[in-house]
């Protein structure tokens, strides 16, 4: 692997993309030390500390939440407008007609992604606002944005401003992420949310040993470990579906009939359904915050019960979460098979799967096979992300309750991007990182 990685900065282009990919994570790093104006940090630090639902926000913002920075709420309100665009893609007829447009209607669709984005960052923003408002407000230390209440009548700017500014950091988040993905290596958002991951690690570890729980490091590096390679060992199995070609006659010449096979993935959708449900998962407990401060004692009882029920130490919000994993792996899974068009495919090439026949007995044979393979890989990452719930009830130990999600996050993109790499070097005839 390190041969590799040494043969990828030895070709100049690679390199080229690989220092504009480290260059713009860096970018966003120092974005994430940038913070708005207006706030009590000793306050929010009380608020962070008291809270698992922020501490997790905390996490997959790569510690941008603990410095309320510009970029706090990091590339999640383009994840959401991407998870609301892929459900109305099938039921709004004019978006499944762009879906089959090519090229064109890839990128239609993904500016009107980007222009969903916009609004869905301003209410998260003020969700998130709100929420530590109310929260500081009970802390020995003043609420979180001090001196002032959320839009009020003589503070509505300074409301505003933060969330503009929030708005904005979301936006030039999410424009890095599509450089990278363009000029880079990797899929640039998933890399965002990785480094923010990775950067993150090194402050829980120390609070692990600060707290006196050092010796809870080294099971948890033993766990990790055994992740780390169900993860790799999932993430590369696959089923293979045999495949012939008749012969064909182009050209006066006759092309033999060949063997080959459609790999089908058990995990194809990757590491992409567990940060759906994370962006979702957190939803009713934001939505909930807007309710707080309520006049009807009904409507305020009940955002609090929903705020509670939805807090990482209960056990409603990791069945919801293990239900989205499920979900979202079989959806992300159908979207991406559906784009790819594998029986049409067939058929125009003259190839066929034995035993059955091109067109709709291929389709339906293909769905079977893929269907019962995936349940597989769901179950794998759902049973991987709640993990954390039964090892935080076993050993009493809850700051490393995100650790598993986010190990799955970062092996799984690490994956991606090296699998995209090792294209490239095979393109010159270099060993890759996987194939050897």
């Amino acid at each position: 692997m390190l041969r590799a990685a040494l043969n990828a900065f030895n070709v100049p282009d690679l390199r080229r993309k690989l220092v504009f990919t480290l260059g713009l994570l860096v970018a966003f790093r120092i974005l994430a030390h940038v913070p708005v104006p207006g706030v009590n940090h000793t306050a929010l630090s009380n608020v962070l500390n008291s809270n698992n639902l922020l501490q997790m926000l905390n996490l997959f913002s790569g510690g941008s939440l603990q410095t309320f920075s510009i970029v706090a709420m990091g590339v999640y309100p383009y994840i959401t407008a991407s998870i609301v665009m892929q459900l109305l893609v099938p039921i709004v007829p004019r978006l499944e007609e762009l879906s089959k447009e090519g090229e064109y209607g890839r990128n239609k669709i993904n500016q009107y992604t980007r222009i969903l984005t916009v609004p869905l960052a301003l209410i998260q923003g003020y969700g998130q606002m709100l929420a530590l408002n109310n929260f500081g407000g009970s802390a020995t230390n003043g609420q979180v944005f001090s001196n002032f209440g959320l839009f009020n009548g003589s503070t509505w700017f300074p409301t505003l401003s933060i969330l503009i500014s929030l708005t904005a950091g979301t936006i030039f988040a999410m424009w890095l992420g599509e450089l990278i993905t363009e000029n880079g290596v990797g899929n640039g958002i998933s890399l965002i949310i990785f480094a923010g991951i990775v950067a993150r690690l090194p402050t829980l570890v120390v609070q692990q040993i600060s707290g006196g729980n050092g010796l809870f490091l080294i099971p948890m590096a033993v766990i990790a470990a055994g992740i780390i390679g169900a993860i790799v060992f999932m993430s590369e199995g696959q089923r293979r579906i045999p495949v012939q070609y008749a012969k064909r006659i182009r050209g006066g010449r006759m092309y033999q009939g060949q063997s080959t096979h459609i790999p089908l993935r058990v995990n194809s959708a990757g590491m992409i359904p567990l940060i759906f449900a994370a962006s979702i998962v957190i939803l009713p407990g934001t939505i909930s915050t807007y309710f707080f401060a309520a006049q009807q004692k009904w409507l305020r009882d009940l955002a609090h019960n929903i705020y509670n029920w939805m807090t990482t130490t209960n056990g409603i919000y990791w069945i919801l979460y293990f239900i989205l994993v499920v979900g979202f792996t079989y959806f992300y899974t159908a979207v991406t098979f559906q784009q790819q068009n594998l029986p049409e495919t067939l058929q125009k090439n003259g190839g066929f799967i034995p035993g059955h026949r091109p067109g709709k007995m291929t389709e339906r044979y293909l769905n079977g096979v893929l269907t019962r393979i995936t349940l597989a890989g769901a179950l794998f990452l759902a049973a991987i992300a709640v993990m954390p719930f039964f090892i935080s009830k076993a050993t009493g130990v809850t700051t490393f309750t995100f650790s598993s999600t986010a190990v799955l996050i970062v092996v799984g993109v690490a994956i991606d991007t090296m699998k995209q790499l090792e294209a490239q070097l095979m393109m010159r005839q270099y060993e890759g990182f996987i194939n050897r």
